[in-house]
C-alpha cells in the first residue's frame, strides 16, 4: 500500500492510499471519490508527462509519498 499525493491548480491537496498494480484509472476512481469530481475528466501527470489510463503504477515508478499533478478536463 502506498499514499500518493496530488495537487490540482487550485491549490487543494488530496492524499490517496493505492497499491502499485492499480492503474492510473482506478487512481483516478480514487481521487473522484474523495474529491467528488468525475474520473473521466481529470488529468494526471507530472511534469510534461501525462499518464495513460490503462498503465499501472509501478510501470511508472510512481512510489509512496510520490506528488503529482492533477488537472481538470
Amino acid at each position: 500500500m502506498i499514499e500518493v499525493v496530488l495537487n490540482d491548480r487550485l491549490g487543494k491537496k488530496v492524499r490517496v492510499k493505492c497499491n502499485e498494480d492499480d492503474t492510473i484509472c482506478d487512481l483516478k476512481k480514487l481521487v473522484a471519490a474523495q474529491t467528488g469530481t468525475r474520473a473521466d475528466k481529470s488529468r494526471i501527470q507530472k511534469w510534461s508527462n501525462i499518464y495513460k489510463d490503462h498503465i499501472t503504477l509501478k510501470d511508472y515508478e510512481i512510489h509512496d509519498g510520490m506528488g503529482l499533478e492533477l488537472y481538470y478536463n
